[in-house]
């Protein structure tokens, strides 16, 4: 027998004990690696379970204290916040103002854990908009799409306002061309040139994305977002996008969803090798608890392997709605 086939090699041994396995294990999955997505909405006490996404809730500024300090207590250290808001209009102004749900949650949420967790906001318009789109839209041809150059002066007012507030991570998600450059330089020019910006670099036009929708109340009324979101069935675009996100200036770059789309993650990782995140979105979050509730899978084992699967793929940090869950498992 040739050095190194069987039956001198078995690679069996390594796998003969928990403790062994343990130790040649080649991927790690850790609550510090994860970032849990929350929605805050105005009111004081509320706690609203979303239908499609049960085990989330819509909180108001206060429940968010609670909801936050239970993940920390967890190992959760940080947290992305996405704005339900008392008004819309059709250009989502709630989006900047200085007491906006928002501003206000940034406020509380420093007040009460100062430096010990991480704040990010997601910075786009479709929470804000009456019209559920990402930004301002303008007629072209007789339809309507989101005019990306006026969006992006919203944008840059949206992610300055989050930064006063007391935002340590801007996370623009509408897919504009020209975002990263034009927050960068609003930032700037504002005094924010320590805060990073976590863009949506790859964000496909996925189905996945249906249950987020009842938790943010942002369903477009007319339409999708096909014309400004990626089509899934390409992976060269992907790589152009981020290419372009970085030379603009993100410090780091997000797929999303992440587990149809783990090819795009390895292959922006090996191409780029900088941070990147993943966003476990809502759909395969529902998918998973409504098989579990029918008794089809093994919710903890299938949990920690979709997100072993999405650290193995290359991403360093994931969005996900299992965080708190997870992070019990894995004490």
């Amino acid at each position: 027998m040739v050095h190194g086939q069987f039956p001198q090699l078995r690679l069996r041994r390594l796998r003969s004990s928990p403790i062994l396995r343990d130790l040649v294990r080649e991927t790690d999955l850790h609550p510090s690696r994860f970032i849990l997505p929350l929605f805050v909405r105005p009111g004081q006490g509320v706690r609203q379970e979303i239908r499609s996404m049960p085990g989330q809730f819509q909180l108001s500024p206060d429940t968010l204290i609670e909801e936050i300090g239970q993940a920390a207590d967890l190992g959760i250290r940080a947290f992305i916040l996405f704005g339900i808001p008392a008004s819309k209009d059709a250009i989502g102004s709630s989006a900047w103002e200085d007491h906006g749900i928002i501003q206000e949650s940034l406020r509380r949420c420093r007040s009460n854990f100062g430096n010990s967790v991480l704040l990010i906001t997601d910075e786009c318009f479709c929470e804000y908009t009456d019209h559920g789109h990402c930004g301002v839209l303008q007629e072209r041809r007789g339809t309507w799409d989101v005019d990306n150059d006026a969006t992006l002066e919203n944008l840059v007012r949206q992610c300055v306002s989050h930064a006063q507030a007391g935002a340590d991570m801007v996370a623009p998600s509408g897919m504009m061309d020209g975002m990263v450059r034009a927050i960068r330089r609003g930032l700037d020019d504002a005094g924010f040139s320590h805060i990073p910006i976590m863009s949506y670099a790859a964000k496909y036009a996925s189905a996945f994305y249906g249950p987020f929708r009842d938790a943010a109340e942002s369903p477009p009324q007319f339409g999708d977002r096909s014309s400004y979101q990626m089509d899934p069935a390409n992976q060269d675009e992907a790589i152009r996008e981020v290419a372009l996100d970085l030379d603009e200036g993100a410090d780091l770059v997000m797929v999303k969803p992440a587990l149809a789309y783990l090819d795009i993650i390895r292959r922006v990782k090996d191409e780029f090798r900088v941070p990147v995140a993943a966003y476990n979105v809502s759909g395969e979050y529902a998918m998973v608890r409504a098989a579990a509730a029918a008794g089809w899978i093994d919710e903890r084992r299938i949990t920690l392997e979709i997100l072993t699967s999405i650290r193995r793929a290359g991403a360093d940090m994931i969005l996900t709605y299992h965080a708190r869950q997870a992070a019990q498992w894995l004490r």
